[in-house]
């Protein structure tokens, strides 16, 4: 059933009302005005359209939508529940209210508040691991989105769009939507602002993953100089959050160290709605820290204990998503092996996996990884092996060739310890020189 129109609800009131068009167009409009405005032929200026919901005692809302105030009060509501929800990590309860509202028809003639039920349920349907359904949304949404419009959020849309494919291990469309909108933005000259820093930052991570390390240096200090330009703690948190990630991959642990301690104090020096008004990217940029301070400092695997299990337990009473709190227990786990104890290790490996289940996506294939040093550790050989085999292959899977290169070289190294068969163990071999391009 179509909807009336602007100029059919302001008729249908003043008729209701018992008031001619002259009547309501006096003083400040002409009948003729009105009549155009009835037979929607003409489009009034949102000044025109508060003086005449004044005048029929209605909302400007309810003129322009049709839809009653209260239903756009309680529809409001739910939609600031479901912020909040997103915000503390309930991922499960954001999504379930962004459903209400996109479920509800009145919403369809409430186009802002229908975009931000859709741009909020897309990221919480990443932050409960349902990666599918949250790129279909943000391919949506990328494809409605206008840099001239709002750029921090088109922005935004895209950054979220590549972390998606990547985090499903699409590394190269990962690469394509962070390129392809870091090139719109040269284009229309918005490439020195802290949009072309975030969109940067997604397209570096996406390099890493796919084992381009040469670009991704490159291009951490390209983000480094142009954030520092700006000025802004916003891109510069992001920059130096990024460079520390490229430092840690290519072995370079004490710079990712450096780099990561002064991406956390300007996080502290964000203001109200960046990084400090969101915890999640709080919690990320510690465990990233703390995963950093294992790598560079073994001998302060304590203090990464420590850090990690704060963390923990502030993600835990935010009930953050999934993926944020696999990755915890993650590093936990490496902390525990460092610590020497592969038991505990073993166990947080597990509880990971648990909640990530057995698609192929980053985050298993590290809690993979943990879980196969820690079973060596244990002597549990022939479990170690089983576990560091899927890792490799959920690594290979997702493009990841830098890491699945090395999980195979792993894996062939402890079926030599083993004492297995030649032929499983070339094979790992011959997987990690296909995986290194050799």
């Amino acid at each position: 059933m179509d909807r009336e129109t602007l100029g059919q609800r302001i008729r249908a009131l003043r008729i209701r009302q018992g008031v001619s068009q002259a009547q309501l167009a006096f003083p400040e409009l002409s009948d003729s005005y009105i009549s155009l405005i009835e037979s929607d032929k003409r489009v009034p200026a949102p000044s025109v359209i508060e003086l005449l919901a004044a005048k029929l005692s209605c909302s400007p809302t309810y003129l322009v939508s049709g839809v009653s105030e209260d239903v756009v009060d309680e529809l409001r509501v739910t939609l600031d529940y479901a912020e909040i929800a997103l915000q503390n990590g309930a991922a499960a309860e954001a999504r379930a209210r962004f459903a209400d509202v996109l479920a509800n028809a009145d919403a369809v003639a409430l186009p802002e508040m229908l975009h931000q039920a859709r741009w909020g349920h897309a990221l919480a349907l990443e932050a409960a691991g349902e990666l599918e359904e949250a790129i279909a949304g943000l391919r949506a949404l990328t494809a409605e989105a206008s840099a001239d419009a709002d750029l921090d959020h088109w922005s935004k849309v895209h950054v979220a769009l590549s972390r998606c494919l990547r985090e499903r291990g699409d590394i190269s469309a990962s690469v394509q939507v962070a390129e392809e909108a870091l090139r719109h933005l040269i284009a229309i000259g918005a490439d020195s602002t802290d949009a072309a820093v975030h969109l940067g930052a997604a397209l570096l991570a996406a390099f890493i993953e796919r084992g381009d390390l040469v670009r991704a240096r490159q291009l951490a200090d390209q983000l480094i100089e142009r954030a520092e330009r700006i000025g802004s703690p916003r891109a510069r948190m992001a920059a130096y959050w990024e460079a520390a990630y490229v430092a840690e991959v290519r072995g370079e642990y004490e710079e990712g160290v450096a780099l990561a301690e002064r991406a956390l104090v300007l996080a502290g020096e964000e203001p109200e709605g960046g990084l400090s008004a969101d915890p999640r990217n709080l919690h990320r940029l510690r465990i990233a820290y703390a995963g950093l301070l294992l790598r560079a400092r073994p001998d302060q695997a304590g203090n990464a204990h420590d850090l990690l299990t704060r963390v923990r337990g502030e993600i835990n009473a935010s009930a953050a998503g999934e993926i944020d709190v696999a990755w915890c227990l993650t590093e936990l786990a490496r902390a525990e092996i460092a610590l020497g104890r592969p038991g505990e290790a073993a166990e947080l490996a597990e509880q990971a996996l648990d909640l990530l289940g057995d698609a192929p996506r980053r985050a298993t294939a590290w809690a993979l990884t943990v879980l196969g040093e820690a079973c060596v550790r244990l002597g549990r050989r022939d479990r170690a092996i089983d576990v560091l085999t899927r890792a490799a292959t959920h690594l290979e899977e997702m493009e990841s060739s830098r890491e699945a290169a090395q999980a195979w070289f792993d894996l062939a190294e402890l079926l030599a310890e083993t004492g297995a068969a030649d032929e499983p163990r070339m094979a790992a071999y011959r997987r990690a020189l296909t995986c290194a391009g050799v």
